[in-house]
């Protein structure tokens, strides 16, 4: 009952001050700029402007591109939210937006030669080229040919790139019925099913090394091949039905250990989240298995729910259904990510909130207040300080994917 009233208290005291209201020209207008702007190659990058100073002329030049190490699971949450948004407005645009998605993470499949998933690809010619590998030369730059062009891209591929791309995909595939849409969506899972298959589940760079493994994380293993069944019966569904006899009851095991710490290493949860959130929603009504996953579920919401995550809750509506406490509070988180700066600008809290560590407030911060990222539902809501120099531009990818799962299920917007 508590969260219940301190959910309608947020959106009465947001009403009564008059802040502004999430609303739909507001995600149409990110989805915009996001293709103007932060698909320069097919993929999502955010801009890297020549000054943060609002008066000069660099403050809308662009010097160079950032965050291209995360470029494959920004574009997976980003088709994501441009499926859920054509499901809602049958919108032409939308759908055009998902599908240049679409063929941005199989760019992404096709631009490394062996089907392991690039982090991102930048034309080599690109004038942002050397500032891009600059940054990114600690996980391996590699080149290669793709459309009669070079192309350099971007490696030592984790399992939250993965995750953001299965994520978007398995969202694409239940919300747009469009053949072309769906075809290619196969295409893609099944590409990045047989690759885990044949590797073990680890994911190989052309050096030989390993970046990543999932051999310890069945939750994810089930979750994508959950996806693989969803789209691809004949190759998956047997393949899911042995292994979900092996490991169900071990969903529970990694996300325990995730719950331990709430602060550190908060995208985690994120990745637990959209994880789960296909595993379960796509599991049949009857079966055992289900409970187990719930299960899962439930320790992971017990630790993040109180957190003030617009995108969490939205997840939780989906899979247990209407809460008027928690939408409330979502309808309001969404309304002050309005107020939140673009850009990435340093944001320093401490001497304002309690602090019960030296980067960690003993309270959530309003989500208008905190630290400036790339989304922000992946950082810790008690972050103290934290930010750049105003420079880099957030795709606001965190605004639209919310809103239109929102409109999708049925909260009030």
């Amino acid at each position: 009952m508590r969260q219940t009233h301190l959910g309608l208290l947020m959106l009465l005291t947001l009403i009564g001050t008059g802040t502004v209201q999430a609303a739909e020209p507001d995600a149409l207008a990110i989805s915009s700029n996001i293709q103007r702007l932060h698909m320069p190659y097919g993929t999502i990058l955010d801009p890297v402007y020549a000054s943060a100073d609002p008066a000069s002329q660099g403050y809308s030049q662009i010097a160079s591109y950032a965050r291209a190490g995360d470029s494959a699971i920004w574009t997976g949450h980003y088709l994501a939210a441009e499926a859920f948004r054509y499901q809602v407005t049958r919108s032409p645009e939308a759908l055009g937006n998902a599908w240049r998605a679409l063929q941005g993470i199989r760019s992404l499949l096709d631009v490394t030669g062996t089907d392991v998933l690039a982090r991102c690809l930048v034309p080599a010619d690109s004038p942002y080229a050397a500032a891009i590998q600059q940054q990114e030369s600690g996980r391996g730059i590699y080149y290669n040919g793709l459309g009669g062009q070079t192309y350099f891209w971007v490696g030592d591929t984790s399992r939250d790139q993965y995750g953001g791309v299965m994520f978007g995909l398995s969202v694409a595939y239940d919300m747009i019925d469009n053949a072309a849409v769906r075809d290619l969506i196969r295409s893609n899972v099944t590409r990045i099913l047989n690759y885990l298959l044949i590797h073990g589940w680890n994911v190989v760079m052309p050096d030989g090394r390993i970046s990543t493994t999932f051999l310890h994380r069945p939750d994810q293993q089930l979750s994508f091949l959950q996806v693989g069944r969803r789209v691809n019966p004949q190759r998956f569904g047997w393949i899911y039905s042995l292994l979900r006899s092996l490991y169900a009851s071990s969903v529970i095991t990694p996300i325990l250990f995730d719950n331990i710490d709430d602060h550190n290493h908060y995208f985690k949860f994120n990745l637990n989240y959209i994880n789960l959130y296909n595993l379960i929603r796509l599991e049949e009504s009857d079966s055992p298995y289900k409970r187990l996953y719930l299960n899962a579920y439930d320790t992971l919401r017990r630790t993040t729910e109180h957190h003030g995550n617009a995108h969490f809750n939205l997840v939780d509506r989906a899979l247990n259904g209407e809460s008027i406490g928690r939408d409330a509070e979502t309808i309001t988180l969404l309304s002050l990510w309005l107020q939140r700066p673009r850009r990435d600008t340093w944001v320093d809290l401490r001497g304002k909130y309690p602090a019960c560590a030296s980067d960690r407030a003993c309270i959530s911060i309003p989500v208008n207040e905190r630290v400036n990222t790339d989304f922000l539902w992946q950082r810790s809501p008690f972050l103290l300080f934290g930010g750049g120099f105003g420079t880099i531009e957030a795709a606001a990818i965190d605004y639209i994917l919310p809103y239109w799962m929102a409109r999708h299920y049925g909260l009030p917007l």
